[in-house]
């Protein structure tokens, strides 16, 4: 393709300086939203004055970038913010290190590990919700970050619920809100400037490098055998040299993790209440599900098989609301996409969100439809029309423990309580963070069931 072909994409109006990187930073998922169904397969735009970026909304060609021709790009730039407190983890790494992280790591993520930490987020949940109490409003915003919090201390570092919020929670929430701020900045200033919100900045990092390289140093001063994650990080071991993780390494994959591990969760649950808040008869349905499977029996992981009517709620709230809600790549090295050809140093972009509500794949896009996911649907659908884990070999590693954990922590959730938005509750939108959360939170009243 010629570069006069190239020009020939289809190209939004934008501003003469900024390009269109205004429209995208006021509401990214409107945007591109707008893109994919008026563009199709490829809309090309502008971030400033030089930096050409491609919207790209064809499963097809999206299988390209993440998969065939995924050597001839790197993470976009903006996720590099990241690197000051997860390093080389696998969520920032590129190339061979990421290779050989993932080869030590993905043995932790087995159906057998993962069956194994199911008890923890049973008991971890009950105990949690021991405490909510009848006819009274919280913000599940908050309760489900604590719900998964508790759930991935447990299953990390054998941890209880309390001294993993004081170690582990705070200063990584006092991090996460500096970072967002930091990666919506066009041009952050630098860390070296003493300014207040960079002190503060910095002082979560060391804060949170701390625990990790003492709760590092103290599980392998210790002579007894774990089975949560750490402890099978530290017996991992390459299979090509023999070798394990330095402790900077797995500071790195433990940091990786655990930010991971419980963001994404928690506001997948969260969005998933609000949809059944919102949709009363498939709220219904749960429960009977709930009542058919379990009864009044404690949860327990074998009934996770069981609970396909509460799987297709959580996969259906992963397509209308994906924590994860775009994917970035940087070209590294010329490459011919389909019919379109990138060039070194531009932008790709890949959004779950504006994909997921394609009608092309989805019928009634912007409904809540769980059944929608009964006999395999997504087998029938090209396979990057629903992506909420991303794809390729970068694909989220945890995304089995993550499903499991969902419709877990939803059942223990639904066998005990109704719930439904406060009154006077303010319009619930979307915000496109690192993940993507309900702005301002979100409020409920709950009712035990009889």
């Amino acid at each position: 393709m010629t570069e006069q072909s190239r020009n020939r994409i289809k190209v939004p109006s934008g501003k003469w300086l900024t390009g269109h990187l205004t429209d995208f930073q006021k509401d990214p998922l409107t945007f591109l939203t707008m893109l994919s169904r008026e563009y199709k397969d490829m809309a090309q735009i502008r971030f400033g004055p030089f930096t050409r970026v491609y919207v790209v909304s064809n499963p097809n060609l999206i299988k390209k970038i993440l998969v065939t021709k995924q050597t001839n790009f790197r993470k976009s730039q903006d996720l590099q913010i990241l690197k000051d407190v997860v390093g080389e983890g696998l969520l920032t790494s590129e190339k061979d290190v990421h290779l050989r992280q993932r080869r030590l790591i993905q043995p932790s993520f087995r159906h057998s590990h993962i069956n194994r930490y199911a008890n923890d987020m049973i008991k971890t949940t009950s105990d949690y919700i021991e405490k909510w109490e009848d006819k009274k409003e919280y913000n599940m915003s908050d309760e489900m970050m604590n719900i998964t919090l508790g759930i991935i201390s447990k299953t990390m570092f054998s941890m209880d619920f309390d001294e993993g919020v004081s170690k582990i929670g705070e200063p990584m929430e006092t991090y996460m809100r500096l970072a967002i701020k930091r990666m919506r900045s066009i041009s952050p200033l630098p860390l070296w400037v003493p300014t207040k919100a960079n002190k503060k900045y910095k002082q979560s990092i060391h804060s949170l490098n701390e625990v990790i390289a003492s709760i590092i140093n103290n599980r392998r001063q210790d002579d007894r055998t774990y089975e949560d994650l750490l402890g099978v990080l530290l017996q991992a071991r390459d299979e090509r040299d023999g070798l394990g993780m330095t402790d900077d390494q797995l500071k790195d994959e433990l940091m990786t993790i655990f930010l991971a591990g419980h963001e994404t969760t928690a506001n997948a649950l969260t969005w998933t209440m609000y949809l059944l808040a919102e949709n009363p008869g498939i709220a219904e349905k749960l429960s009977d599900e709930i009542d058919r499977v379990i009864g009044n029996n404690p949860v327990e992981p074998k009934h996770f098989k069981d609970l396909s009517y509460t799987q297709n709620i959580i996969s259906e709230s992963l397509r209308l609301y994906p924590p994860a809600y775009l994917i970035g790549r940087q070209v590294i090295k010329d490459v011919r996409i389909g019919t379109y050809s990138l060039k070194k140093g531009d932008m790709v972009i890949m959004s779950q969100y504006a994909m997921h509500r394609n009608d092309q794949y989805f019928d009634e896009p912007d409904t809540f439809k769980p059944e929608r996911f009964e006999n395999n649907f997504v087998k029938t659908i090209p396979t990057y029309a629903y992506f909420p884990f991303g794809g390729g070999p970068r694909v989220c590693i945890g995304n089995h423990f993550a499903m499991m954990e969902s419709v877990l922590v939803l059942a223990c959730i639904a066998q005990r309580f109704r719930w439904k938005l406060a009154p006077n509750h303010h319009r619930v939108k979307p915000q496109p963070l690192i993940t993507l959360r309900p702005k301002h939170g979100l409020r409920m009243v709950l009712e035990e069931r009889n």
